[in-house]
């Protein structure tokens, strides 16, 4: 009997484009069934800035808000507008680094430390760990999220000459920085702005706070070594194992020869590690953002091109294609955009909400404190920033901590773990903008991660226990 010329073929996800579209249109859908709402907006100081913040006991249901059907096409282009920064942001930075890379620098580097760590085997256990802590030390006391992006480009080719694969290159800044971010005893951000507008004293409660920090990042190491211990005695195992080959293929073209190690990359490289000098005292003392981190990378991508002798028409080309290959990602972060736009026009977002507050007063108060997290998990899906997200939330949910005999210390830290669900949404521009840069597919790393984000969650609910049953107060 013959075998059929057309081998059965498995279910495979569509393009991530095309999953965030879908999407869209399931928002758009929701705005005809779920009912218009809004509560009152006021101005409040928080933290010394004037902050719009949603006002307690003022929602009220509206005039339905139709959402026309064009909206389906022109919300993707309002959000090129809306993520207008992350998106410039990612072609500075991979046109930047198409230039260094170009150089020989960092791969020569790497391949130096590469060498090195296999002559001396039993430090490279301590690679992860020690890495991955830095990293979640930055998310816990700068809020370091966005600025994990760029890392993205050393950490992979780090990762595959150690033996493991892309996964562990992207884990190591970024899950360690989202680990350091939802477990934050100092984040201003998060922490900060919750508190402030919970009428809590600044960054009090550290003692537990540092606890569910310890914790936390403890869990997401530990994951993070089992995988990559696993995935170093089988490569194959790795969902990203084609892609990696390609690769380490094209690495293998590329000849690097570190004998051949001048002092054009001694410069180079002393360019790079000035500008990432420059970057963190910016951002801890200067409170610097996108548009001055990205100007530092086009500096340093300038500067590395100049001190290599680069001829300066090469370097325009190459910092094109770099930022050429971030169209894609460009493309899913202006229609992860179209969702909030979309569900904005139809003023759903409030009532959604409310409909969660009013869900929540009915459960004891253990269950009240966990459904306090899945609900601002929710809310995530639409808001990734974390003062938009306590602007809208906190204002109500302090206050329904009082209703449902939970301190308002416990309903801040609710709001803090829900950023563990954000490296696996496909609506955030941080995360969207890591797996573009990384050249991993949505989907693949959805299916790695999802394991561990359900870890998190459960993680999160025994961490809001002990607050719940010991009155956790101001201090």
């Amino acid at each position: 009997m013959k075998k059929s010329r057309k081998a059965k073929k498995g279910f495979r996800l569509p393009h991530t484009l095309v999953l965030i579209f879908i999407l869209v249109i399931l928002m758009y859908a929701l705005t005809w069934i779920i009912p218009s709402g809004e509560f009152n907006r006021i101005e409040k100081t928080v933290e010394g800035k004037i902050r719009t913040v949603t006002e307690p006991g003022t929602f009220r249901y509206i005039a339905k808000e139709r959402v026309n059907p064009e909206s389906l096409l022109i919300a993707p282009i309002e959000g090129f507008k809306e993520g207008v920064l992350i998106i410039a942001f990612l072609f500075v930075i991979g046109g930047a680094f198409a230039v260094i890379q170009k150089t020989g620098t960092i791969d020569m580097a790497i391949k130096k430390m590469a060498l090195a760590f296999s002559n001396h085997p039993k430090y490279q256990k301590f690679i992860i760990p020690v890495l991955m802590v830095v990293f979640s030390l930055a998310g816990s006391i700068f809020g370091m999220s966005e600025e994990t992006i760029p890392f993205i480009l050393v950490f992979i080719p780090l990762a595959l000459s150690l033996g493991y694969d892309s996964i562990v290159g992207v884990s190591i800044p970024f899950l360690g920085a989202a680990a350091g971010f939802a477990a934050a005893f100092f984040n201003p951000f998060t922490v900060g702005i919750a508190q402030g507008l919970a009428e809590l004293p600044l960054y009090s409660g550290l003692p537990y706070r540092f606890f569910v920090w310890i914790i936390s990042t403890a869990v997401v190491i530990s994951m993070v070594m089992i995988y990559a211990k696993k995935v170093k005695a089988n490569p194959k195992l790795s969902p990203v194992y084609d892609i990696d080959q390609e690769r380490l293929h094209q690495s293998s073209q590329d000849h690097i020869d570190i004998s051949k190690w001048n002092w054009r990359n001694r410069a180079v490289l002393e360019v790079f590690a000035g500008g990432i000098i420059i970057l963190i005292a910016g951002i801890l003392f200067q409170n610097w953002y996108i548009k001055s981190i990205a100007a530092v990378f086009l500096g340093m991508g300038i500067f590395s091109g100049l001190v290599s002798r680069m001829p300066t028409s090469d370097m325009a080309r190459h910092f094109v294609q770099g930022a050429k290959d971030m169209m894609n990602v460009a493309f899913i972060i202006s229609c992860a955009r179209a969702i909030l736009i979309i569900a904005e026009e139809g003023k759903i977002l409030d009532t959604l909400l409310f409909y969660a507050t009013q869900f929540i007063a009915f459960f004891p108060k253990i269950i009240a404190a966990q459904m306090m997290f899945m609900t601002q998990s929710v809310i995530n899906f639409f808001i990734h920033s974390g003062t938009a997200q306590a602007a809208l939330t906190m204002p109500i949910m302090a206050p329904l901590s009082d209703l449902v005999g939970i301190t308002r210390q416990t309903t801040v830290l609710a709001f803090q773990l829900c950023e563990f669900v954000i490296p696996i949404l496909p609506t955030s521009a941080v995360t969207m903008g890591v797996l573009g840069i990384a050249k991993i597919p949505w989907e693949k790393w959805a299916k790695w991660f999802l394991p561990m984000m359900l870890v998190l969650i459960i993680l999160s609910f025994l961490l809001l226990i002990p607050p719940v049953l010991s009155n956790w107060g101001p201090f």
